[in-house]
């Protein structure tokens, strides 16, 4: 499954974690930080999965230092998946 956030549109942390709850359907009771993305991603999405993110370097321009911590935390998801061994695993793309 490929999933897209569009980084045009994020200006602020919270328009992050909005997309986020939005495309995995989850407004509800999504924690909107990094301790929620973390726990959503590394446990409660079904793989393979490829999060895209578009104009991702408009997103790191608005964010700064947020947007290294949010690729942080893709980056340990990956690896947790990797270092597991599972065949099907989470991946994504800053376009």
């Amino acid at each position: 499954m490929q999933l897209e956030i569009i980084g045009s549109k994020i200006y602020t942390e919270q328009d992050f974690h909005n997309q986020i709850s939005k495309i995995f359907s989850i407004q509800d009771y999504y924690g909107n930080n990094l301790d929620a993305l973390w726990d959503l991603l590394s446990t409660n999405v079904e793989r393979p999965i490829t999060l895209v993110w578009k104009d991702a370097m408009f997103s790191k321009n608005q964010l700064e230092n947020i947007f290294i911590e949010i690729v942080k935390v893709l980056e340990r998801v990956k690896k947790q998946d990797e270092d597991y061994g599972f065949e099907e695993k989470f991946n994504y793309i800053l376009e």
